[in-house]
């Protein structure tokens, strides 16, 4: 089985006030499975940025410095209207640190969440054609990536922000990416994600590939149309278990019988994103992105919200 990335609580107060590189730390604003970010104000050009910082003792055996210095100059050159933009990167003696271009707004978790706490039961999920306009610039900035020969790894509802000015969709936190060109075998495999959105085979001691990022990417598709991921799993060791060892097990009914509102087109599309295994799988992100493209024209006469 592959090795877990340890998870580290550390003190991220006392990284208020902080100067790193021109750049002083303003606020917390999340926190990530191996880092936390936050807004700081670069100080040169007189803007808001987003910081993520990895402190060094959250490393995993030295695996994850050698990663993220190899892997945050391949994500620095991404360059799409849907993908946060890497402004720099870089290290102090305490911890490892990505500068990023802050989006002012929501994630699709928030989202998610907000809804569910709606008074009006009918209200209490996003509405159907707003779900896929927002993934359709996912996965159109996803496919890009991947002709890029970068894997994202961890998509998922927070890491989907909706800018409240534009509306503009933007895939963010390509923090724990990897090249599709790194050789199989290169080091030890990691979990490397959130156990609840990767797919079965990045647990394995296989390497992810694009087909990962899909089944992640439909794993979201799912939860943000239902409300929720229908199934009941009390710990995330449970849940590793299932995808390792049975993963064709986890989700035990059709999604048309999770969520009415989900169709017989709509389910095909969701089934193949999130089958078990990878060859079952849209075998690249373009077309997925098709896909869903021609049932929101057929459904809506449209692709966008």
């Amino acid at each position: 089985m592959a090795g877990i990335v340890e998870h580290h609580v550390f003190d991220t107060d006392i990284y208020i006030g902080r100067e790193i590189n021109n750049i002083t730390l303003m606020e917390l604003i999340g926190r990530g499975a191996m880092g936390a970010v936050f807004i700081g104000y670069q100080k040169s050009l007189k803007r808001k940025v987003a910081v993520k910082l990895f402190p060094k003792q959250a490393e995993n055996a030295g695996n994850y410095r050698i990663h993220f210095r190899e892997e945050a100059e391949i994500v620095a050159v991404l360059n799409h209207p849907n993908i946060v933009q890497v402004i720099d990167m870089g290290e102090t003696s305490e911890f490892l640190f990505i500068v990023m271009q802050l989006v002012a707004g929501e994630d699709l978790r928030s989202m998610i969440h907000r809804h569910q706490l709606h008074p009006v039961p009918s209200k209490r999920l996003i509405d159907l054609q707003k779900v896929l306009g927002i993934m359709l610039p996912v996965l159109d900035a996803l496919s890009y990536a991947h002709e890029e020969g970068v894997i994202h790894q961890d998509i998922k509802p927070g890491n989907i922000l909706i800018e409240e000015r534009t509306g503009r969709i933007y895939l963010a936190d390509f923090g724990i990416a990897r090249s599709a060109m790194n050789e199989e075998g290169d080091e030890p495999a990691m979990i490397m994600g959130t156990p609840m959105y990767i797919a079965p085979e990045q647990i394995c001691e296989e390497q992810s590939d694009p087909r990962s990022d899909i089944y992640s990417a439909g794993t979201v598709l799912y939860e943000a149309i239902a409300g929720k991921l229908p199934f009941q799993i009390t710990t995330v060791e449970a849940l590793i278990n299932l995808k390792l060892n049975s993963p064709e097990t986890l989700y035990t009914m059709p999604p048309s019988r999770c969520c009415r509102r989900i169709d017989t087109e709509l389910e095909k599309i969701i089934l193949k994103a999130i089958a078990p295994r990878k060859e079952e799988r849209y075998q690249n992100c373009r077309s997925f992105y098709h896909g869903l493209s021609a049932y929101c024209k057929n459904r809506f006469g449209g692709e966008s919200v």
